[in-house]
């Protein structure tokens, strides 16, 4: 601090000023206080120079800044409007995402682009910015850079530069996913003996099918063009890779290609693969019979060979679960038959297993029972059942039939028993659908070509529902979907930054011990928001809750005191820049 000498016609005045910056480095000269003209100054401290006496209370004040717990005060007035179209609350919340993105090294990586490509403007800034927001705000590019600024950081990135580092991006994918994996081992616990594949699409609001953009069937229904992505997965539950293709295309060949890649650019040859049975074709599964890798994937029983569905519903030859299945143990199990198992009451699981061999690919088929989810599987279509029969009552609610659809127990008919065009047309239940059905009630069929214990096969299968739900946080809380780019380059970019974005994500949910859902997590960080008090600090306008506090404690800085000094926030955010 320093003193500010003012010398008019009449007086001599002074008054403490400071300079200071804020943390995007503007400078700025901010008035302390005013200790009034030479005369004030001698009335209020007798036989003082007023000029020695201001510049020893400038020291005075500038000792007492630097005191760690010094109460900062600021002045309002009442009466003076606030600055015309200037932002005063920012999010702070895309600070943890900050830090794990430095942590990944993604600045590193994208400094390593630039050199390779001529191009003016900067690729980290606009990388992470996508990051951010995927997270925060999702939404199209311009609505990207419009809320840019909501962020504590400024952005000046133009949007045709954006657009330009869409087609870098796609250009150097495969790249960026191999240095990400590599740089993570450091962050986060990686358990790659284990890889889930799953694919999943994404609609366009367009009506034109060209490139990737093609129409297939929607997982969501969709009548619009739409592409495929193929996700790996591993054990810890973090996006591994991907790849994108036409919405057109068969999903079962999609995952050696990129399995190979796996084996070329993150060095992993020794895993098992868990698919679901859409995925799992017999090529597939032979593929993943060759050298150190394993498969474990659902089998429906409905498509098994006809001795092989008989034997899997037949009522003998089941053991109880989570007992001791080693073969000895399993030699001294009795074997129970489901005909005497009270299905109302009983919890327990059941069990049978088999080897076979279809065209020398041999695998073991396990067939597990639970009493339980037959109950539950029989409720549901039950009530299935109920609201078709409704439909049938009231003809003119009726649609299109959908696999798992009450409608598809209706049976319609819009002939005459002549064979002509009937007046009307006449619906009824077809409980022969129904009682098909129920038959496997409660049945699940693994196959896999481990020799691990039935146990182990069935926990690796059901954990099936982390790449699920990996989908579901990409269309619901990223809105990764509907896609409003056309060219195929800035699609594939588009679903690289979020993949990435993911994978930030969920290394969070890794660092605070999944101690909380996605939504509360989610939610949380966007909420952070801080109101700027000029040249002095932030001040924090969100609630302080047990997830903040995991938040602060995690990443060790924290937002949460009553005023965040400027020269605090930018400690902090050259902590946010550390390296793992």
């Amino acid at each position: 601090m320093r003193i500010k000498k003012s010398i008019s016609k009449n007086s001599v005045s002074y008054s403490i000023i400071d300079n200071v910056r804020d943390i995007n480095g503007k400078s700025t000269t901010k008035v302390i206080e005013a200790l009034g003209n030479e005369n004030e100054i001698r009335e209020k401290h007798p036989g003082v120079d007023p000029e020695e006496w201001a510049r020893d209370y400038a020291k005075k004040l500038t000792d007492e800044q630097k005191q760690k717990n010094a109460s900062i005060i600021t002045k309002l007035n009442p009466n003076k409007p606030i600055p015309k179209d200037t932002r005063r609350t920012f999010n702070v919340g895309y600070l943890f995402l900050k830090s794990i993105y430095h942590q990944l090294e993604l600045d590193s990586i994208c400094k390593e682009i630039a050199q390779r490509h001529a191009f003016s403007y900067d690729l980290d800034k606009i990388l992470s910015l996508l990051l951010y927001m995927r997270i925060l705000h999702p939404t199209s590019k311009r609505g990207t850079l419009e809320r840019a600024g909501e962020l504590l950081e400024t952005h000046t990135i133009e949007q045709q530069h954006m657009y330009r580092a869409l087609d870098i991006l796609a250009e150097e994918s495969e790249s960026i996913e191999k240095a990400v994996y590599q740089n993570s081992l450091a962050v986060v616990e990686r358990r790659t003996e284990l890889l889930y594949y799953d694919c999943t699409n994404f609609y366009f609001e367009t009506q034109e099918a060209e490139g990737l953009k093609q129409y297939g069937v929607s997982k969501e229904n969709r009548p619009n063009p739409i592409v495929q992505m193929g996700l790996f997965m591993d054990g810890s539950g973090l996006p591994l890779a991907f790849v994108i293709n036409p919405g057109n295309q068969n999903e079962q060949p999609t995952m050696k290609p990129l399995e190979k890649r796996i084996f070329k650019d993150f060095e992993l040859s020794k895993f098992v693969v868990c698919t679901d049975a859409g995925l799992s074709s017999y090529e597939n599964r032979i593929y993943n019979s060759m050298g150190n890798r394993a498969f474990v994937t659902t089998q429906s029983l409905k498509m098994l060979k006809k001795h092989l569905k008989e034997w899997a519903l037949a009522p003998d030859g089941w053991r109880l679960a989570n007992k001791d299945n080693s073969e000895s143990g399993k030699e001294k199990q009795q074997i129970i038959n489901l005909n005497e198992v009270d299905i109302e009451k009983d919890t327990n699981m059941y069990y049978k297993e088999r080897w076979m061999n279809e065209n020398e690919l041999v695998q073991k088929l396990i067939v597990t029972f639970s009493p339980k989810h037959k109950r539950y599987q029989a409720n549901i279509r039950e009530k299935q059942v109920e609201r078709a029969q409704k439909k049938v009552d009231n003809p003119s609610r009726l649609g299109k039939k959908r696999a798992n659809d009450p409608d598809r127990f209706i049976q319609s008919t819009y002939v005459t028993d002549d064979g002509e065009v009937a007046k009307k047309s006449s619906h009824t239940i077809d409980l022969s659908i129904s009682n098909e059905e129920a038959k496997f009630d409660g049945f699940y069929g693994v196959c896999t070509n481990l020799e691990s214990t039935i146990e182990e096969i069935v926990h690796i299968n059901q954990r099936r529902w982390e790449i699920e739900e990996t989908f579901r946080i990409l269309k619901s809380e990223m809105r990764t979907r509907p896609v409003y780019l056309q060219k195929d380059e800035r699609i594939k970019a588009h679903f690289l930054t979020c993949f990435l974005s993911l994978l930030v994500y969920r290394i969070l949910e890794k660092k605070i011990d999944e101690s909380h859902t996605c939504c509360e997590i989610i939610d949380t960080v966007r909420k952070m928001t801080v109101l700027e008090v000029p040249a002095e600090g932030y001040i924090p306008t969100y609630t302080r809750t047990e997830l903040t506090d995991r938040l602060h404690e995690t990443f060790g800085f924290r937002t949460d005191t009553e005023i965040v000094t400027q020269k605090k926030m930018k400690n902090i955010l050259k902590q946010t820049k550390k390296k793992k």
